[in-house]
């Protein structure tokens, strides 16, 4: 089998997962051997073509952004033109989406419900998502999508409140600092403070008012980077998983390619 690259776009940031074996299927989520990242604005990270493997490989891509998907989309069928290249749609995936309106549901988030799915025991589960958003969704019992919040992420609300006030300034918060002490001792201090305990109290909320209307608790699954340090802030009973796009991605595959074998 050609090896999977994994393409998750989202509104800021691009990542890439290289998976070599991504057909075997085992009691775990498949994991990519190597993991790139990048911004929308270009088609790959920079020294990555250098990784790619010689031969051909299989493309599959969830994208929220349309501008950085045809950029990527672009650069495969010009530069590797015996590579399988595919966007996937809400269709492309092994999940029932109980929603209003299926094909506007980010597929980022539907990708990390499958992953949900392959690693849940029988029981709900609440899926987190951060990045340019915190995103919090319900996967039922029976496996299908339900819905869920679309909260601001951290980067978002630092920036509207530089650029909503007069003298706030631009505060950074990444998910890989250290929670912040509740009370700040400066001006930044308290905006990062703001933005990591306002996500916490937001989140926990958000699940607990979930739970509520679940007959048995849920698993918890935390995925992202700007939410590494958050998870067991958020729920007693949360688990974090890195890369749970990348990994629903790679199930879609394996279901892909079951599904047409003789």
């Amino acid at each position: 089998m050609p090896p999977l690259l994994a393409v998750d776009i989202g509104n800021s940031s691009t990542k890439l997962g290289w998976f070599r074996d991504w057909s075997q299927v085992d009691d775990k989520l498949p994991a990519p051997e190597l993991v790139r990242e990048c911004s929308t604005a270009q088609p790959l990270p920079e020294g990555f073509t250098r990784e790619l493997p010689p031969g051909p490989a299989t493309w599959r891509v969830a994208s929220v952004h349309r501008e950085a998907e045809k950029l990527l989309e672009d650069w495969v069928r010009s530069k590797r033109p015996r590579d399988d290249f595919k966007i996937l749609t809400y269709r492309d995936l092994p999940l029932e989406v109980r929603v209003e309106f299926p094909e506007r549901v980010g597929l980022d988030r539907l990708a990390a419900a499958v992953s949900a799915n392959a690693i849940r025991e029988g029981k709900p589960a609440i899926v987190v998502d951060a990045g340019t958003a915190i995103t919090v969704d319900l996967v039922s019992a029976d496996g299908a999508f339900e819905g869920g919040v679309i909260l601001p992420g951290f980067r978002l609300t630092a920036q509207a409140l530089a650029t909503g006030t007069n003298q706030l300034p631009l505060a950074s918060f990444t998910g890989e600092d250290q929670p912040p002490p509740v009370v700040g001792k400066n001006t930044e201090g308290a905006i990062r403070s703001g933005l990591f305990w306002g996500a916490v109290g937001a989140v926990r909320e958000v699940i607990e008012r979930m739970s509520a209307d679940l007959s048995e608790q849920p698993h918890v699954f935390v995925t992202g980077g700007d939410l590494r340090h958050l998870a067991p802030l958020v729920s007693p009973h949360s688990q974090f998983v890195p890369n749970m796009v990348l990994s629903g991605i790679a199930l879609a595959l394996q279901g892909e390619r079951g599904a047409s074998a003789p």
